[in-house]
């Protein structure tokens, strides 16, 4: 394309902007909404995701060995567990150690238990981490099974309550998200329509002097991308402000495990990119649906 032929289709397109009047600032306004709304929902999604990886991360399954259990059946146990292959890594923990890690998870507490360093009632484990955290409860039903295995634990209602909330959560937010976008191009392809519909006969002229559905179309599609962009300004900045501000009030004032957003830089610029991407998406798009079915010349 000719730059000469790109200038006159962004000034035809700026036109339309205003020439539009109130429909464009009905539609730009549709658009902030929907944005304000997809982008809180994106916002909670990917925090989501972040916590969730901290979770996952941490989620591993403690095997206890039975007392009577020999170094060659410890051995021989631990080999067992690696063969599974849904299982990342195998790590073997003395009685001491899990001794010591009992003492230093009570903090000052934990010192009482130095009393029981001399004989320690505690059990070898063997600390399994699955490849797939999902995974993580099959796993655990297949080493119960094992010989020397006294008691696998892993946190089973916590870790299968959380691992259904973070699923349903991701769905529910996709679903939200796409049909706010779908509603935003409904909005915008209307308002274009409304153009197409005031310009017929001057479509008509111009295809009538040989120009081409390429040429007509590429003004209709920069307003609609415009009008996304616009619509994306407010949105960005009201979803970055807040978020500063949730960073700030909460920071060091919530303890809870694993919740942790993340740093406003680099995300502030993704977040942004993203939300900007699907105004222009939304604004393109809806011109996409109103040109090819109602220019018709």
């Amino acid at each position: 394309m000719k730059v000469r032929t790109l200038k006159r289709h962004l000034r035809e397109g700026m036109k339309n902007i205003f020439r539009n009047g109130w429909m464009t600032v009905a539609s730009a306004g549709a658009v902030t909404v929907t944005l304000i709304l997809v982008g809180t929902f994106l916002a909670v999604i990917l925090n989501l995701n972040n916590m969730s990886k901290k979770v996952e991360d941490d989620v591993v399954i403690k095997v206890l060995i039975d007392v009577t259990a020999e170094d060659s059946d410890v051995q021989t146990l631990k080999n067992d567990i690696e063969d599974n292959p849904e299982v990342d890594s195998v790590i073997f923990s003395s009685k001491s150690e899990e001794l010591k890690n009992l003492m230093d998870g009570m903090g000052q507490e934990g010192k009482a238990f130095k009393l029981f360093e001399q004989d320690n009632p505690l059990n070898h484990a063997l600390i399994v981490k699955a490849k797939k955290p999902e995974n993580t409860v099959t796993i655990a039903e297949k080493i119960k099974s094992l010989d020397k295995v006294e008691k696998v634990t892993y946190g089973k209602d916590v870790v299968e309550k959380l691992f259904d909330f973070i699923k349903y959560a991701r769905i529910v937010g996709l679903v939200l998200i796409i049909g706010l976008v779908l509603t935003a191009i409904f909005l915008i392809s209307n308002t274009i329509k409304l153009t197409i519909m005031a310009r017929s006969k001057e479509i008509g002229i111009m295809k009538l002097v040989g120009a081409t559905n390429g040429f007509i179309r590429w003004p209709f599609f920069i307003e609609g991308a415009l009008l996304g962009i616009l619509g994306s300004i407010v949105p960005i900045t009201f979803i970055l402000v807040g978020y500063r501000y949730l960073i700030h009030s909460i920071q060091g004032n919530v303890s809870i495990p694993f919740f942790e957003l993340l740093p406003f830089n680099p995300f502030a610029w993704q977040l942004s990119l993203i939300v900007l991407a699907i105004g222009a998406f939304i604004g393109i798009w809806g011109s996409v649906m109103s040109v090819r079915k109602f220019l018709k010349v």
